[in-house]
């Protein structure tokens, strides 16, 4: 971990104005506890040396009450204006993730390490921008400011001071190398935990069936303990080093204590100037100190940051050659397309689909059907060749524009299947066409709320048949130009799949679509078959 992470700087651009609050009240305080240092100092001094009565101290004692209540105050605000600066780094950092996620689209971010990394991952940024960042620039402002005040009071001891604190920093950065590496593989463990406990639940019916529950259990349950061991590895690695610095600072303090006792016993120095270096020594180490306190406590933040940064950074699946204005019609053209997936080819194709052509994508598993769907949803990267659509070539997110997807197993949110249809906020009455029109209206009519009744994450509560006509509505809702059908009746009974083929086509009528499938009876359907088995294969 740097101590100035130029990435992690580029989103403090965003709360800067909180940031530079923080320092400025930071400063604030310093002012004030030299100021309360120089009242402590001198009250002492003066009811020791000239037996001052409480009636004379009574204009320092209010002083004081005054400077603490305002060091008070400050440090409130200071921790409102981290915490502001924080949130909407954060805020920013997930919007962005958020976006690159669906940019890269399925398969490229695993949904187990994404929930990990935008929950507890960046929420461990906390210490970096609100803490660690802040006292950064203290560190380097305070001590300035402390030494300022010590150096026409007595030079010999802000000598010592400028002598060791250099100590503190170089200690920590020693330390530091060690932590890194171990805050990396905790918040990979932590991410590796949260996958696969996603992957349990969600696949707790099958692992109950099949008599593997109790063995998962037991995989959780040893992650759980690898990553307690690394976390406390961790723990003990910034105990120890905050041991290191409080060593180091208190022995520098000392030394500076031994020459300001020296010279008041021998008559060089008198007790108000004694007493004022004594009480803000201390306060020209405890900014580094507190540095190196907060280094740790952000380091697990920095450690997500990165595997963030390993996301907003990869390289695109599709690049954004033109603007959709040239493009007219459904028309689609692979010219000489190539997609590798771990070094092998995952498609090789050229072909051409007219527009309003139905095309049924044929071949084993493996051989590129769902993968050709991908290159047209801007979710697979091309080695070689290009995409034509209307005759120009566009970016991911025109494409995406003129194309209605029904996937295999299509997702559903928790929320009202009205919600679930329109994905946006079309008239009820658009709706409900687009739901006759897939062949749903008729169960969802059945159930007690109609269209507003509330499903259970993923669509629990509805038979695979259902959701598929759900799917189905999506895409009559929208309207597009192009189709694109992905085994949409795999996992479905006859009787469901004859439904489901006779929404197709009246999907189908009028649209480009593009569909891989493994039924016989459902390739009957199209117009044309394309084959995609490789020649080699074949």
């Amino acid at each position: 971990m740097k101590p100035l992470d130029p990435r992690l700087l580029r989103y403090a651009r965003a709360s800067r104005a909180y940031l530079a609050a923080t320092v400025v009240l930071g400063v604030a305080q310093a002012v004030l506890i030299v100021v309360q240092a120089t009242l402590l100092a001198h009250g002492i001094a003066a009811v020791f040396l000239d037996e001052l009565s409480l009636d004379g101290l009574t204009p320092t004692l209010i002083a004081l009450a005054a400077v603490t209540v305002g060091r008070a105050g400050l440090s409130w605000l200071q921790e409102a204006a981290a915490a502001r600066s924080s949130a909407s780094v954060k805020d920013e950092l997930r919007g962005r993730l958020f976006a690159r996620a669906a940019a890269l689209g399925p398969g490229r971010v695993k949904t187990g390490e994404m929930i990990a990394l935008v929950t507890r991952g960046l929420d461990a940024l906390d210490a970096y921008f609100a803490r660690y960042l802040p006292q950064l620039v203290l560190a380097a402002l305070i001590p300035a400011v402390v030494l300022a005040r010590l150096l026409p009071a007595d030079l010999l001891a802000t000598v010592t001071i400028v002598l060791t604190l250099p100590l503190i920093p170089v200690f920590m950065a020693l330390v530091g190398l060690h932590t890194e590496a171990a805050n990396r593989k905790q918040f990979r463990l932590l991410a590796r935990l949260g996958h696969h406990f996603l992957d349990v639940v969600a696949g707790l019916a099958t692992l109950k069936i099949f008599g593997r529950a109790a063995a998962q259990a037991d995989n959780i349950r040893r992650v759980s303990a690898e990553q307690r061991r690394v976390t406390m590895r961790t723990l003990r690695i910034a105990f120890l080093s905050s041991l290191v610095l409080e060593l180091l600072a208190t022995l520098s303090v000392a030394l500076v204590a031994v020459g300001i006792g020296l010279r008041l016993v021998d008559g060089k120095l008198d007790l108000a100037t004694a007493l004022l270096v004594l009480i803000l020594a201390p306060e020209a180490y405890l900014p580094l100190r507190q540095v190196g306190a907060q280094y740790h406590a952000a380091a697990e933040g920095v450690a997500a940051a990165e595997e963030a940064f390993a996301i907003l950074e990869s390289p695109s699946p599709a690049a954004a050659p033109a603007s959709a204005a040239g493009a007219t019609g459904g028309a689609i053209r692979f010219e000489d397309v190539v997609v590798r997936y771990r070094e092998r080819d995952a498609l090789r194709l050229s072909a051409t689909f007219e527009a309003g052509e139905f095309v049924a994508l044929t071949g084993p598993s493996g051989c590129g059907k769902s993968t050709a769907l991908n290159v047209l949803l801007g979710f697979a990267a091309l080695e070689e060749g290009r995409v034509l659509v209307g005759g120009a070539e566009l970016s991911a997110s025109d494409l995406r524009e003129r194309i209605a997807w029904v996937p295999q197993r299509p997702y559903l949110f928790a929320g009202t299947i009205r919600d679930n249809i329109a994905l946006g906020a079309p008239a009820d009455a658009d709706v409900k066409a687009a739901a006759r029109l897939a062949g749903a209206h008729h169960f969802i009519a059945d159930m007690p709320a109609g269209y507003e009744t509330v499903l259970g994450d993923d669509g629990a509560g509805l038979s695979a048949g259902q959701r598929q006509r759900l799917a189905l509505a999506r895409a009559f809702l929208r309207d597009a130009p192009i189709v694109l059908l992905d085994e949409p009746t795999a996992n479905l009974d006859a009787a469901t799949a004859e439904g489901v083929m006779a929404a197709i086509r009246r999907l189908a009528h009028g649209r480009t679509v593009l569909m891989a499938a493994h039924r016989p009876e459902l390739i009957a359907l199209a117009g044309r078959v394309l084959d995609l088995t490789p020649v080699g294969a074949q």
